[in-house]
């Protein structure tokens, strides 16, 4: 493996045991992820996106095939590997400075400050360290959640459909900001997301997997500056190609010239 890969996954399988039967949720999974690119996967529900995610992260085991994480065999949750979930997940009873280092060493008091104040900055939540989640918005949270993620560094942030319970404004905006820190950091981000706009939006490549037992059904890498603004004739067109994969009707297909 190219050391400029932060994970590799070679004919992953995932199957459940349910009703004394085993259902396949992941089929034959391979999937190459470069350091630094931002990936967004799309799927019918139930077609095994989260669950790939909660591989990744050494949350869930698998059947079989290989899942390699920066360049080491994944075998368990790792502070290299951050994960935000549609719930924020907050700890009610910490402020939001505790809640973002909580995963952190606490044993110098000073570098966990310094921590702590650089996410918290880099979320924009200045003013809001001493509050409590109840105190705080959806999107607010969500920013907090994201923080926390990030606090430790991780090669990967795993995003399992993190602005899924926003309202729409809230969302767009979140999807602005999560940009805007991606290209800060630089750290390899995977979305989860049934929305196929923020999937064109964030994502370097759109993973298109098939309903259940989910598949990779396409990688569709958006190569056109112009397809990260909603309502171009460059986003409509990969629009159309994420469309094409969900939606049997073809009637109203347009051609896009870019």
């Amino acid at each position: 493996m190219a050391e400029t890969n932060s994970l590799v996954i070679n004919h992953l399988n995932k199957k459940f045991d349910v009703d004394k039967k085993q259902v396949e949720i992941l089929k034959d999974i391979n999937l190459t992820i470069k350091k630094g690119e931002f990936i967004t996967i799309v799927g019918h529900s139930g077609c095994g996106k989260s669950t790939l995610l909660k591989i990744i992260a050494g949350l869930v085991g698998y059947s079989e095939g290989e899942i390699i994480r920066n360049g080491k065999p994944v075998t368990g949750p790792d502070t290299d590997c951050g994960m935000v979930f549609q719930e924020h997940r907050l700890l009610p009873w910490l402020k939001i400075k505790d809640n973002i280092g909580f995963g952190l060493d606490k044993s110098d008091k000073r570098k966990w400050n310094e921590a702590v104040r650089k996410y918290i900055e880099l979320v924009k939540l200045q003013g809001f360290e001493n509050a409590y989640p109840s105190q705080l918005s959806g999107g607010m949270s969500q920013r907090a959640a994201i923080a926390r993620g990030l606090v430790t560094n991780p090669d990967i942030l795993l995003l399992d459909e993190p602005f899924g319970a926003l309202d729409a404004l809230t969302r767009v905006q979140m999807q602005k900001e999560i940009l805007r820190i991606w290209e800060e950091q630089q750290t390899t981000m995977i979305m989860v997301t049934h929305d196929i706009d923020e999937a064109i939006y964030l994502g370097n490549r759109i993973v298109i997997m098939s309903a259940r037992p989910g598949e990779i059904k396409e990688i569709i890498t958006v190569d056109s500056a112009n397809a990260k603004v909603r309502g171009s004739a460059d986003f409509s067109y990969y629009k159309q190609k994420v469309y094409k994969h969900f939606f049997e009707d073809k009637s109203e297909t347009i051609e896009y010239t870019i």
